[in-house]
């Protein structure tokens, strides 16, 4: 489906709109309208009227939406009938965290290899997944056709090794590193930075206190 000219905002919402409808055909509804569906997200009616008619609509006026085709035609548009391989750079906390989330797989995002430079990790397995060293890092991209690189490791080190992810042919990056990437245009950053999010709930905390005086 065509989607150029789409805002960032639309595109940020179409997963929580996947997630939702994959709760309700969970719970067995086969249709819903987009008034029901806005009570459940927070949104407006009006605002997911306009952001599915981005893609089509898929609604019918009096009908409201099949649940199952729109969670179907959503999971399309946001690539998830296709697998995507993927490997995560720094096997610490944070990166065992991630290997260890069993929903990735159940997303289409395919866990294949995880790095780090410790050599006391060296062999170790997550989920049946080896931890490797670095060295290994550019044949293992090639062999095991890696799309996505994972990086979560100190931001002193994260430019080098999204380079060397580039240069490999990694095609996008989700960047849990504490800093930004300055990279070609035709590689596909997602920033995850976790202590601007707590900033950000410590002002929601803190607006709401003063109004609540």
């Amino acid at each position: 489906m065509e989607s150029r000219g789409i805002s960032r905002a639309v595109i940020r919402r179409l997963p929580r709109y996947y997630r939702y409808l994959g709760e309700l055909l969970e719970n067995g509804v086969e249709r819903i309208s987009s008034s029901d569906l806005s009570k459940r997200m927070k949104v407006t009616a009006s605002q997911i009227r306009q952001d599915l008619n981005n893609f089509g609509g898929f609604g019918q006026q009096g009908y409201g939406y099949n649940v199952k085709y729109l969670y179907t035609e959503i999971g399309k548009i946001l690539g998830l009938e296709e697998n995507h391989n993927f490997i995560i750079i720094g096997a610490g906390n944070l990166g065992q965290a991630l290997a260890n989330y069993t929903s990735f797989e159940n997303r289409g995002f395919i866990l294949k290899g995880i790095f780090d430079v410790n050599p006391r990790l060296e062999g170790v397995t997550i989920r049946g997944v080896q931890i490797r060293m670095m060295d290994e890092l550019s044949s293992f991209i090639r062999d095991n056709d890696v799309e996505i690189g994972v990086l979560t490791i100190p931001k002193e080190k994260a430019i080098e090794v999204a380079n060397l992810l580039v240069d490999n042919g990694v095609r996008a990056i989700w960047n849990f590193a504490h800093t930004d990437l300055n990279l070609p245009d035709n590689v596909i950053v997602e920033n995850v930075h976790l202590s601007e999010s707590l900033m950000q709930l410590s002002y929601n905390i803190s607006r709401y206190k003063e109004e609540h005086k």
